[in-house]
């Protein structure tokens, strides 16, 4: 996770993203303080849950204001592959940080074996952003892939192919008919049960997604619009210390859950929730998209 210092709306995400709302209202210090203070709440509530939680500070120049969100340009796995992604806004760009993975190496003790770099698809205009374009079940090397600005076919062969995964990919819209800008906003994918608002999802390719969830032993737990909206496809199923099952996600989500589909989920894992309301409003983002979870190899 990255400690932000100069959160704010970021102005050239906002096209694409329709969950983001620009505020010029608020007072710059104003804005950071409360990103902030939701920051550490998430983090406290994750270790007292008993993640392992990487915290790293954001720096203040150059200024990157979605840097609370790294999981958009790098992702971590188990065979010890570090992938750096292909952002659209230049300023997104910024965030990709050699000194986090290094320190992840040499300081965490975790083991890099290489690096598959994507970046070089900037120069064409072409995009993949980490696990927000991606919903990943590593288990079955599926890759659940929502087509927008920032998801492109293209990348999306060129990851297949580098790292031996299976793609589903298919087009999903909002309530307003907008199309959505990342996959992780309209689902999730744990060990064994997947979230998902496929009322989103394009009427021809609806049944092939929630077919393959269900053949690759995944119980489907069905969200409507309105709570895709309020963020609830954006949880992230954990590992604490210890090996149990921690679901993260943000109070605003939990809140708009119903009690059978909380009690769906709490069979499965602890629910970790804290309320980030400015995260969410100003960058259009929230839980899961504040989590770049490690799944390297520990050094023997």
């Amino acid at each position: 996770m990255i400690r932000p210092v100069r959160f704010a709306g970021n102005e050239q995400t906002a096209d694409s993203n329709r969950f983001q709302q620009i505020d010029h209202a608020s007072r710059a210090d104003a804005v950071q303080s409360a990103a902030l203070a939701e920051f550490n709440a998430l983090a406290d509530a994750l270790q007292t849950a008993g993640i392992d939680v990487h915290i790293f500070e954001d720096t203040t120049e150059p200024h990157t204001p979605d840097s609370i969100f790294p999981n958009n340009w790098v992702s971590f796995h188990a065979d010890g592959t570090v992938v750096l992604y292909p952002m659209l806004a230049p300023n997104r760009r910024l965030e990709r940080r050699m000194d986090i993975i290094e320190a992840l190496d040499l300081e965490h003790g975790f083991r890099i074996a290489r690096t598959v770099d994507l970046t070089h698809r900037e120069t064409e205009q072409k995009f993949l952003e980490g696990t927000g374009s991606l919903v990943l079940d590593r288990g079955k090397r599926i890759a659940y892939a929502c087509l927008s600005s920032r998801t492109d076919m293209d990348v999306l062969g060129e990851f297949a192919q580098r790292l031996d995964y299976d793609i589903v990919a298919f087009e999903a819209f909002d309530a307003n008919g907008s199309p959505i800008y990342h996959t992780n906003v309209l689902m999730s994918v744990g060990e064994d049960f997947a979230a998902l608002c496929s009322e989103c999802i394009e009427p021809g390719r609806r049944q092939a997604v929630t077919d393959m969830l269900r053949s690759s032993g995944h119980e489907i737990i069905e969200l409507s619009m309105d709570q895709m909206h309020s963020f609830a496809g954006n949880m992230l199923q954990l590992r604490s210390r210890t090996g149990d099952r921690v679901i993260a996600l943000s109070e605003a989500a939990r809140t708009r859950l119903d009690p059978a589909q909380l009690a769906f989920l709490a069979k499965r894992a602890r629910i970790v929730s804290v309320p980030i309301p400015t995260i969410e409003r100003l960058g259009g983002g929230s839980v899961r998209c504040m989590i770049a979870e490690v799944h390297l190899p520990k050094k023997k």
